[in-house]
C-alpha cells in the first residue's frame, strides 16, 4: 500500500497505513513549508498499486514521488491525482536498489539488482528509459552522487566501487574501486570527494574518491549488516540503520575540520622552517663573509711578513757585500804596505 501525505497551510490529508513501512522519504520546500511524505508498505500491496513489495522510494519534487519495487519495476505517483501511478517502467527484472535524481537534465537514474543502471527523463510522456547501462555482473545496491553532481559512485554485491561520469554517458563506469570485504549497501556523499559507505561487515567506513584513499572507520553497528545511511540538512549527523534494530548518529561536522588544521600547520611549519632556514642561510653568508674578510685581512698580514723579510735579507745581502768590499781593500792596502 502507498501513502501519499501533502502538507500545507491549506491542506493537510493522510491515508492511513494499516501495514508496517520499509520506506520513509521527506520532502520538504522550505519558506512555503509544504511538504510530502511517502510511505510503502513491505508486503504485497492491493492490486493496482504495485504487484510486489516497494524496496526503494525518493520524492522528486513537490508532486512526483518514484518507487522501485522488488520486480524491479519502477513507477511515478503524483501526490495531486491520488489512486494509480501515472507512469510504469519495466527496464530491469531485479529489484531496484537505488535512485539519484539530477535537477539540471531532469533525469531520475536507479541502480537494480539485475546488475543495470537505467536513467529515465521525468518529462517524457513515453514509459521508456533514456538509456540502460551494460551489465556490470554483479548487484548493483546503492549510489550517491560526487563531485557536485558530475559524477555518481555506486557500491555493488562484491565490495567494488565504481564510479560513473555523467558526461561520458551511462553506458559502463569509468573506475573501479575495490576495497570492501563485503558488499556496499549504503552510500551518502559527505562532501564532493567524500563518501561514507555501510557494508554488510556493520561498519560506516569514509573514503575519498579519486584520489582514492581509505580514511578511517566511523561508526560501527557490530556484526549486523547497514541497511541505510543518511545526512541531515546541516551536514553534522550522520545516520546508519543496521539489522541490530539500532539507530547511531554520529557527529561528522568536525571529521575534516581537523585535517584542515593539520594542513594549516603543516604550511605554517613549512613557512617557519623556510624562515628558519632563511635566517641560517644569512648567518651563514654573514659567517661566509667574515671568513672571507679574515682571509683577506690573513692574505694582508702575509704579505707584509714577506715585504719585511725581503727587506732584512736585502739589507744583510749589502751588509755581507760591503764587508767583502771593505776586507778586499784591506787586503789590498796590506800589500801595498809591504812592497
Amino acid at each position: 500500500m502507498a501513502v501519499l501525505w501533502h502538507r500545507s497551510p491549506i491542506t493537510d490529508t493522510l491515508q492511513p497505513a494499516r501495514r508496517r513501512s520499509r520506506y520513509c522519504p521527506v520532502r520538504e520546500r522550505g519558506s512555503t513549508r509544504v511538504s510530502l511524505l511517502a510511505l510503502f508498505s513491505t508486503r504485497v500491496p492491493d492490486p493496482g498499486i504495485s504487484s510486489s513489495p516497494v524496496n526503494r522510494v525518493i520524492c522528486v519534487n513537490e508532486q512526483l514521488v518514484a518507487s522501485g519495487d522488488d520486480e524491479g519495476v519502477v513507477k511515478f505517483w503524483d501526490s495531486r491525482k491520488p489512486g494509480d501511478a501515472i507512469r510504469t517502467y519495466t527496464q530491469h527484472y531485479d529489484y531496484i536498489s537505488g535512485f539519484s535524481y539530477f535537477e539540471d537534465k531532469r533525469q531520475l537514474v536507479t541502480t537494480s539488482g539485475d546488475g543495470h543502471l537505467s536513467a529515465i527523463d521525468i518529462r517524457s510522456s513515453k514509459a521508456e528509459p533514456l538509456t540502460v547501462s551494460e551489465d556490470q555482473e554483479d548487484e548493483l545496491l546503492s549510489i550517491a552522487p560526487i563531485k557536485g553532481g558530475s559524477k555518481v559512485v555506486v557500491g555493488t554485491g562484491l565490495g567494488i566501487l565504481t564510479v560513473w561520469n555523467r558526461k561520458l554517458g551511462w553506458g559502463d563506469c569509468v573506475d573501479r574501486i575495490p576495497g570492501h570485504p563485503a558488499s556496499v549497501d549504503a552510500i551518502v556523499a559527505l562532501t564532493d570527494d567524500c563518501i561514507a559507505t555501510g557494508s554488510e561487515d556493520g561498519l560506516v567506513r569514509v573514503m575519498q574518491i579519486q584520489p582514492n584513499k581509505f580514511l578511517g572507520v566511523i561508526a560501527t553497528h557490530d556484526e549486523y549488516p547497514i541497511e541505510r545511511l543518511a545526512l541531515d540538512r546541516n551536514g553534522k549527523w550522520l545516520g546508519s540503520v543496521s539489522h541490530d534494530q539500532c539507530v547511531k548518529l554520529t557527529d561528522v561536522e568536525d571529521l575534516f575540520v581537523d585535517s584542515d588544521d593539520e594542513d594549516a600547520a603543516m604550511d605554517d611549519s613549512d613557512d617557519s622552517d623556510d624562515e628558519g632556514m632563511g635566517a641560517e642561510a644569512a648567518e651563514a653568508a654573514e659567517d661566509d663573509e667574515d671568513d672571507n674578510d679574515n682571509d683577506s685581512d690573513s692574505s694582508d698580514v702575509d704579505m707584509e711578513e714577506e715585504e719585511t723579510q725581503k727587506t732584512k735579507l736585502s739589507k744583510r745581502g749589502q751588509g755581507i757585500h760591503a764587508a767583502k768590499h771593505a776586507k778586499a781593500e784591506a787586503d789590498e792596502g796590506g800589500f801595498f804596505d809591504d812592497l
